[in-house]
């Protein structure tokens, strides 16, 4: 089994993206159809923004101009609304009249972090990557505090696959949003790509440390989402241990690797982890091999 081939497969995959817009709109659209949102306050107008933007993802493009018709009413010249027309006008109109329209923004509102943003995502889109991180470069020089900004730069560079660069840009997300999980798998997956499994292992556990229930022992809790992907990661890192050993000494980033010993209880550990998940899930005797029992649990997280 090509275990980075598996891993890269699984970092590139965004885990039921389509799904949780499709969710999102049947959430949305009997409100929509209501009326209602006016009366339930902020909550009610984020939920139409949230609608508008999972039908975009969705291409239900008469969904999102309703609701940016609402939205607008609402809230005219609001910078949030104009970006949001923005990624409308994104799904129809041409590269350069969107970058125009976002030029157009930012003249009237140099602030405005967000139309930047969108600007080196359309460059992106054209293909035109270094103009991206030029932009985002940029941008973030300015709004270094833009999470949003930091990721997209780390995942421009990833699809590059200049890992060290995007772990650059991943480590300032993880300062600024040091309570996210999400970010730190990202990290470690990243981290795994670059080589560098020392480190891999280190932010897969951090992932599971941060996602286990503290009050429950470990082994009698059934790992699923984020924390069943990381126990996969642990276990992707104890293989690439067990089957090319000069991974513990090739760490750019001097992460120590584990001990014999705590690597072995490591690798039992999170077979153990995976096993659980599988059995919870397909109800069914789990695979007998350690190549097998990647396989069908990579199916799972995907």
């Amino acid at each position: 089994m090509d275990l980075t081939s598996s891993l890269q497969r699984l970092s590139a995959h965004r885990p039921q993206q389509r799904q949780r817009a499709q969710e999102t709109l049947d959430r949305g659209l009997p409100l929509l159809n209501s009326g209602k949102y006016a009366r339930t306050g902020d909550e009610g107008w984020e939920t139409v923004e949230k609608t508008a933007l999972a039908a975009l993802d969705l291409g239900q493009l008469d969904v999102a101009d309703r609701c940016l018709r609402v939205l607008a009413d609402k809230f005219p010249a609001s910078p949030r609304v104009e970006c949001l027309t923005g990624i409308r006008m994104e799904a129809t109109e041409s590269p350069d009249m969107c970058l125009k329209y976002y030029d157009d923004l930012l003249e009237t509102d140099s602030s405005n972090a967000s139309a930047w943003r969108r600007k080196a995502i359309v460059y992106r889109n054209m293909g035109k990557l270094d103009k991206a991180v030029e932009e985002l470069s940029a941008m973030l020089d300015t709004f270094y505090a833009d999470v949003e900004g930091w990721l997209e730069l780390a995942d421009i560079y990833s699809s590059c696959q200049h890992y060290t660069h995007s772990l650059q840009a991943l480590s300032h997300a993880l300062l600024l949003a040091p309570q996210n999980p999400f970010y730190f798998l990202q990290f470690a997956e990243t981290a795994y790509l670059a080589g560098d499994i020392p480190l891999a292992m280190k932010m897969y556990l951090t992932v599971v440390d941060m996602t286990d229930d503290d009050d429950t022992d470990v082994l009698d809790t059934i790992p699923t989402g984020i924390t069943l992907r990381a126990w996969y990661g642990v276990m992707l890192c104890t293989q690439r241990f067990i089957t090319d050993p000069r991974a513990a000494s090739s760490s750019a980033s001097n992460t120590p690797a584990p001990s014999t010993a705590t690597l072995s209880k490591l690798d039992d550990l999170s077979k153990e982890r995976l096993r659980t998940a599988y059995l919870n899930l397909k109800n069914e005797s789990p695979p007998t091999t350690d190549s097998e029992l990647m396989s069908v649990v990579a199916t799972i997280i995907q």
